[in-house]
């Protein structure tokens, strides 16, 4: 595609060895090339971002806010050339790859207008007479904002726009596998105004780039999403400085939960169940992993799903006609495939799939249904279109809650019930960052559904939410004796009486 080999001229982009990006669902397809960063580029831009930080801090929150402003409006008259990158070089079908860049365009509006409110003038806060006081709200520093290949739009753009909008500067590493629609989104970036010392695409190797400049103390900060084990290696990196304490937010897995009772609709089950675990070939953080059925509607429950799973058509993401399409790397793929070869040892295979010659090529992975006894049995995530389903007495649900919490895991959590009472105890129950009922548990929207975990899920807060800028910011108070002046002339204006 001409417009991905042209964002190689994005500046500013360190340049390095240039690797081919190619596409999911035909890796003979070549969809650009893109570098990989060196440890001196990556130290030349830690160097300018550090520079330049305290100047664009100094700039306010009014000024940095209409910066995304106008990044959203270039995202929208660019839509079309950004979906079709998307979904040759990310395997996203068409609805998935639309649905993303309106994503992108809600994180900069939000995030415009939380820091016009949150960074824009200092806060008053209450004394005594004769005192002021205020709490303002700046950039910590650089951040190193590292973002996921499944939302390498939206999150890419949503990480780096709260640290800009926040005060700090950003170097931006971008997942390996999608790094030409970050340089689209740099690119806009940059249109839009943001200094190019601010903001520094870093393309390449993770290892090789955290190793870098996890150590270095001018990195006040780091904003990832991804698996948990990074996170925590992340974690730990940070804590071996003998620095500044730096930062961490992250977002990173979750083992999805559904619960699902007697009393549902089962239309809507089935069409909440597809959705959140299938498409997007299962490629969301929020996606559906553990389908939990009250025994009494299992079977039907079961038989209606693999039904439905029937009409789902695997192909090119770039056609209509397809529902899924490929994961994102032979290697990913692999992975998958061998958890489903461990669970046809140790589990129930109700449904999977075929693929045909169409699919020779690519990275697909066929939608599989497994029954299992317990969710005990996964150690894990895994990340596709792979759906387990358990049985669960009516009388069990509360065993079944503590299961869920034992996993360590907190993210999603869906209930289908027609009792609010029920959908109620599981959310008291549950340590989920965000509870859906009786519907999907997917495509949480900005500003609506503020989306983050705990525990093994993330640190929060939750991107896309009131508080998630504050925690790119630093605080800081004002107290003047204003008596030491000359006296309080607040009090010549009280009402007298």
């Amino acid at each position: 595609m001409a417009g991905a080999v042209a964002a190689l001229d994005a500046q500013p982009v360190v340049r390095g060895h240039d690797v081919a990006i190619t596409a999911p669902h035909d890796r003979r397809i070549i969809v650009g090339r893109a570098p990989e960063t060196t440890q001196a580029q990556a130290l030349t831009a830690l160097d300018a971002a550090s520079a330049a930080q305290a100047a664009w801090d100094a700039l306010g929150g009014h000024a940095r806010a209409d910066i995304p402003l106008r990044a959203a409006d270039l995202m929208e008259a660019r839509l079309e050339p950004l979906v079709a990158l998307l979904s040759r070089e990310a395997g996203k079908t068409l609805p998935d790859s639309v649905a993303e860049v309106r994503e992108a365009v809600d994180f900069c509006r939000y995030y415009a207008a939380r820091t016009r409110e949150d960074f824009g003038a200092p806060k008053p806060l209450p004394g005594p007479t004769g005192e002021t006081n205020q709490l303002s709200l700046h950039g910590k520093g650089v951040f190193l904002c590292i973002s996921p290949w499944n939302f390498p739009l939206a999150i890419f753009t949503g990480q780096v726009a709260a640290a800009l909008a926040a005060g700090n500067t950003v170097l931006a590493k971008p997942a390996e596998t999608t790094p030409l629609i970050a340089f689209e989104a740099v690119r806009l970036l940059h249109e839009a105004g943001v200094p190019k010392d601010v903001l520094h695409l870093l393309p390449g190797s993770g290892p090789a780039l955290g190793g870098w400049l996890l150590p270095d103390d001018r990195v006040a900060g780091v904003a990832f999403t991804g698996s948990t084990v990074t996170a925590q290696r992340i974690n730990r990196a940070l804590a071996n400085r003998d620095g500044p304490i730096a930062t961490l937010i992250a977002e990173t897995g979750g083992q999805n939960a559904m619960i699902v009772d007697s009393t549902a609709l089962p239309e809507q089950v089935v069409d909440d169940v597809i959705a959140s675990a299938f498409l997007s070939a299962g490629q969301r953080c929020s996606a559906l992993r553990v389908l939990c059925l009250q025994d009494d509607i299992a079977d039907t429950m079961i038989a209606m799903i693999t039904g439905a799973m029937d009409t789902l058509v695997l192909g090119d993401p770039s056609k209509l006609s397809s529902d899924i399409g490929p994961v994102i790397s032979q290697a990913a793929a692999d992975g998958l495939m061998a958890h489903i070869a461990r669970m046809r040892e140790t589990a129930r295979i109700l449904k999977a799939l075929p693929l045909g010659e169409a699919h020779a090529h690519g990275s697909f992975v066929a939608p599989h249904l497994i029954e299992i006894g317990s969710i005990k049995e996964l150690t894990r995530e895994e990340f596709g279109p792979i759906l387990h389903v358990l049985r669960y007495p009516a009388s069990g649900l509360d065993a079944l809650l503590a299961d869920i919490r034992a996993t360590g895991y907190g993210l999603t959590m869906g209930v289908h019930s027609r009792l609010e009472g029920t959908a109620r105890r599981v959310f008291a129950a549950s340590r989920c960052g965000n509870t859906y009922i009786n519907r999907s548990m997917t495509g949480a929207v900005v500003g609506v559904q503020p989306f983050g975990g705990a525990g093994l899920s993330g640190t929060g807060p939750k991107a896309g939410g009131p508080y998630y800028l504050h925690r790119f910011a630093s605080e800081r108070t004002y107290t003047v004796n204003v008596a030491a002046t000359g006296g309080n002339t607040q009090l010549f204006t009280m009402n007298e009486g």
